[in-house]
């Protein structure tokens, strides 16, 4: 094997925690990491299941069946220092552990063997210095040593009255949570219990030599839901390539916009970042295209000024439908609910991209998010697939990007003359027969006809029919419309619609329509859809009627997303 075929390969062993708290590991906890989240819950479970495992067992500690505490997957190369991606969790609270049965043990040649497996001895002949086995994150590193890796740290730690939170608070409440549960017991059984976790517990450390493999491994091994991301790994990535003097303002900067936005929105920004550098679809994995194509690590901290924050604000914006200014704001945050109505967030690089660029400019903001809803909203009525939708978005970021003005004439945020002629022959179409875009038809549709007044906020709102798909033979409707094909081309139609603020009564959907009227399509005497009151005007429903309200309605829309070719 050669040398370079070495550093590529990759191992998977089982180790006792003897073998793993040595020499041969100097773990570090990297600042992309997420704090130290564990629970008493999961310490007192961690705990006990070992107290449980060797109660009432006698013999030798060696004779007992291994223990297995899951797996840690780690960057390692020759060297000792190993880059922690999964397993802190463990690594962290075994180390809690074994303060505290350092503290609670009387001898003190058990105390100093104990405190070999927290640190490691420095040696004047080979320069080295005192190491302890495990550096948490930059932020909470100085707390554990101080607190739990020290000799001296846990009666410190239980007499500190200082107010904690997140990493430390969890540090100390686990800390005390293990106290409690072991100070009562003997000696014996805690020197047992001790040996127990180095000779009997075993753990399976993968070790791979890159960050990209150490995430793939990590992404198929943990069946619990991914703690780490691949906005962590990136922000490993990004932030290490940052001179240490700037490395803490930058960690602050990317936490605090991380917190702000959420991590799941945080993490969804990166994707749509991505798009905006790449402008097609996915090709590999999030980080592999990000460092291919946005390059942060070449100015990292350009384009954490530059990119992220005014990116992070706009998405911010965007998905709380909350962009203020002196004007237009109002006018500006109701186009975004609609967006945010739209079934897939492929318009979002788009509108990220101009938001970003033109903060300044409510009304150039406001026109270009109507036609992007407009183009978003047409492109699910008619159902354009995910390549179509993205070879659309990938052309009006290619216009924002040469600085064209986006409103242009020839501009791609405007509609094809086949995409018009697809969006009408939808909504003349059996509108409710689609089920993933009716809804929002409908609700649009509502809010011209209450001149964008209208507020939806009920917790359930249907669809449902004014003519039913199947009258009884001796009901009033099939006096109105006698003809079944007639009344099949009309039952699914947008003229025979309306909005309900309850779900569906099956019982109900029968109803003449009097009674409809008066007991299904209200609640306490009122209907909150503009749509649904037109209904109550009506004394019969008949085939003009409905063809009436058709016409209507599809002019509005037609007039309020301008579908009219040029």
């Amino acid at each position: 094997m050669t040398e370079n075929t070495k550093k590529k390969s990759l191992s998977a062993h089982e180790c006792p925690v003897s073998k793993i708290f040595c020499d041969d590991y100097l773990f570090q906890i990297p600042s992309y990491q997420r704090p130290y989240s564990w629970t008493t819950e999961q310490a007192s479970e961690l705990a006990m299941d070992l107290q449980d495992y060797i109660k009432g067992k006698t013999g030798d500690i060696e004779t007992l069946n291994p223990y297995f505490l899951g797996s840690i997957v780690l960057i390692k190369g020759d060297k000792s220092d190993s880059e922690v991606i999964d397993g802190q969790q463990r690594l962290t609270t075994l180390t809690i552990f074994f303060s505290v049965l350092r503290h609670l043990v009387n001898d003190k040649d058990v105390k100093d063997e104990i405190t070999k497996y927290l640190g490691q001895k420095g040696s004047k002949l080979l320069k080295t210095k005192d190491t302890f086995r495990i550096l948490l994150r930059p932020r909470d590193q100085d707390f554990f040593r101080k607190y739990i890796q020290h000799e001296d740290g846990i009666d410190k730690l239980f007499d500190s009255k200082e107010e904690l939170k997140d990493s430390p608070f969890n540090i100390k409440q686990n800390a005390q949570c293990m106290y409690n549960l072991l100070k009562n017991e003997s000696q014996e059984e805690l020197f047992r219990l001790t040996q127990f976790i180095l000779i009997g517990c075993y753990l399976v450390v993968v070790s791979t030599p890159d960050i990209d493999s150490a995430y793939r491994i990590f992404s198929v091994m943990n069946d619990r839901g991914l703690d780490l991301t691949a906005t962590d790994i990136l922000k490993s990535n990004i932030i290490g390539a940052i001179p240490d003097s700037e490395k803490e303002h930058y960690t602050d900067k990317w936490e605090d916009m991380e917190e702000s936005i959420g991590r799941d929105n945080f993490s969804d920004l990166f994707s749509h970042i991505r798009m905006v550098y790449r402008k097609s679809k996915p090709q590999g994995t999030l980080v592999k295209e990000f460092n291919e194509h946005v390059k942060p690590r070449g100015n990292p901290t350009k384009f954490i000024n530059d990119a992220l924050l005014p990116y992070s604000e706009a998405y911010t914006n965007i998905i709380n439908e909350n962009y203020s200014s002196e004007e237009k704001a109002e006018s500006i945050n109701i186009i975004l609910g609609w967006l945010n109505r739209v079934d897939n967030s492929d318009w979002i690089p788009a509108a990220i991209e101009y938001l970003s660029k033109n903060r300044n400019s409510p009304s150039d903001i406001l026109s270009f998010l109507k036609s992007l809803e407009r183009l978003a909203s047409c492109m699910m009525i008619f159902r354009g697939n995910i390549n179509y939708r993205i070879k659309r978005y990938s052309s009006v970021l290619d216009w924002i990007g040469s600085e064209k003005d986006i409103l242009a004439t020839g501009s791609p945020i405007y509609l094809s003359d086949d995409e018009i002629d697809n969006t009408l022959s939808a909504i003349n179409g059996n509108v409710y027969e689609s089920t993933r875009t009716r809804l929002m038809i409908l609700l649009r549709l509502d809010s011209i006809l209450s001149d964008g007044l209208a507020k939806y906020d009920h917790k359930v709102i249907t669809v449902e029919h004014v003519l039913p798909q199947n009258p009884e033979p001796s009901s009033q409707w099939m006096a109105w419309i006698p003809d079944e094909e007639k009344r099949k081309s009309l039952v699914h139609r947008l003229g025979n619609l309306a909005l309900l603020s309850r779900a569906k009564n099956s019982s109900a959907k029968n109803y003449e329509l009097e009674k409809k009227k008066n007991s299904y399509f209200v609640v306490k005497g009122v209907s909150t859809f503009a749509i649904t009151t037109q209904v109550f005007s009506k004394e019969e429903w008949t085939e003009d009627i409905i063809l009436n309200r058709q016409n209507e309605y599809v002019n509005k829309l037609t007039e309020e997303w301008e579908l009219i070719k040029t």
